[in-house]
């Protein structure tokens, strides 16, 4: 009961993991394999954990992606 209780837990804030475990990382490389420069001498990384993480925040609160 207790795992059970654990997994639904985890899965409620899946959308917040994914946007830093996977959209973070993928904009900081899209942005070095297109040379781009984050703004305000930000890290590509830090400027995708700050729109990945919002995006998963979102989609946590919201129930939905879009």
């Amino acid at each position: 009961m207790a795992m059970q209780v654990a997994v639904e837990k985890l899965f409620a804030i899946m959308p917040f993991l994914f946007g830093i475990g996977f959209i973070a990382p993928l904009i900081a490389q899209s942005m070095a394999v297109w040379g781009w420069e984050a703004p305000s001498g930000m890290s590509p990384i830090m400027l995708g954990v700050l729109i990945g993480g919002s995006w998963g925040l979102y989609a946590t609160i919201r129930g939905r992606w879009i």
